[in-house]
């Protein structure tokens, strides 16, 4: 049995055991259809992209860790070449040429980080997303990530101190870049169609992220989106661009996933503060998020079930149009009154919310 067709029959067996997940007996059939069908659809894709011009790659991300484990992040795919280059290298591809890479599955990934070599393995996304034993010193490291037939790829993964006491974790649309969009417009307007050099910084954000990075050069950044693992390199060019602090990019799968219809933004956000509560239990983390969508009762469900891990919340208002647009309210008073111990502080933009957090002693 070649490895191929073992890596067939066990995504198979993972689809049976997705489908027994995914709901009613009813819809049961329908979502192993679904999933069957997708695998046909990418094996087709795969192999027009052998056939053509495209390249296979893995490209790293930034990640985080601690002294003894770091979460390395990276995808695995087919795709033009130059499409995944640097921020100095990049050419200015619109949004949608991202979407034209086709996912390598279960590709075996080896990272190389300090004197630590492993195998880890990307997922039926092509997603890289494991944690790796290491012996590292707190600060920035360089990550390499390999795979047979594939060009490499470095990233960076940040090691914090265990004696960090104080880190970020923030939305990206509409927290720290304007979208104002109605949803569906603004998931194929930010996706398919610009590229990072035309959209907008939220307006003193980057100043005060910056800021409170600079005051507190030991604690981690992480940006933690709903968007797809497809999105990244746009994400991370205009980030940097726009001077934001590095960090990690924390993002989702696009779509249907191994074991339900639709992804879940909100289960994604819960899942990854749970984790980060778990892995640094020592940090207090600064909460940024816009009042959009769900960061606000997301944020205020967090911080009742973990008051030790919150140091503040922060939140960006959208005018009552904006809101509107994207699916949200001007105010999530609920979520506020949820959690009247930590400190909340809103504002329309970066100033705003400086002036409050200053006040409460938080910046």
């Amino acid at each position: 049995m070649t490895a191929q067709h073992t890596h067939a029959v066990a995504r198979d067996a993972d689809a049976d055991a997705a489908a027994d997940r995914a709901g009613t007996p009813r819809l049961k059939p329908l979502f192993r259809l679904a999933q069957r069908l997708g695998q046909a659809w990418n094996g087709l894709r795969t192999r027009q992209a052998r056939n053509g011009d495209y390249v296979a790659q893995v490209v790293a991300y930034r990640g985080y860790g601690t002294t003894e484990r770091v979460r390395v992040l990276g995808r695995v795919m087919y795709a033009r070449p130059g499409l995944h280059g640097t921020q100095d290298t990049f050419n200015n591809f619109r949004g949608w040429v991202s979407f034209t890479s086709v996912p390598i599955q279960d590709a075996d990934v080896t990272v190389e980080i300090g004197a630590t070599r492993a195998v880890v393995r990307a997922d039926s996304g092509g997603v890289v997303d494991a944690m790796v034993e290491v012996e590292l010193e707190p600060g920035w490291h360089d990550v390499r990530m390999s795979a047979e037939g594939a060009e490499a790829s470095v990233a960076q993964v940040r090691v914090v101190a265990p004696d960090t006491r104080f880190g970020i974790v923030s939305d990206i649309d509409d927290t720290v870049m304007v979208t104002a969009l109605p949803r569906p417009f603004l998931a194929l307007w930010n996706t398919f169609v610009l590229s990072e050099r035309a959209r907008t910084p939220t307006a003193g954000m980057a100043v005060l992220l910056d800021r409170l990075a600079t005051e507190r050069p030991d604690s981690p950044v992480i940006y933690l989106s709903t968007g797809p693992w497809n999105a990244a390199p746009t994400l991370q060019r205009f980030l940097g661009r726009n001077l934001y602090p590095a960090g990690p990019l924390l993002l989702t799968d696009w779509g249907m996933t191994p074991d339900r219809w639709f992804r879940s933004g909100r289960e994604h956000k819960r899942e990854n503060l749970e984790r980060l509560a778990a892995e640094f239990p020592g940090i207090r983390w600064l909460l940024v998020g816009d009042n959009g969508q769900h960061d606000e009762a997301i944020y205020a469900e967090f911080a009742a079930e973990h008051p030790e891990s919150v140091a503040a919340v922060a939140i960006r208002q959208l005018s009552p149009g904006q809101a509107v647009f994207s699916g949200g309210t001007t105010h999530d008073v609920g979520g506020v009154a949820a959690s009247p111990d930590v400190t909340w502080a809103s504002a329309p933009d970066g100033a705003g919310l400086a002036e409050q957090l200053e006040a409460a002693g938080v910046l």
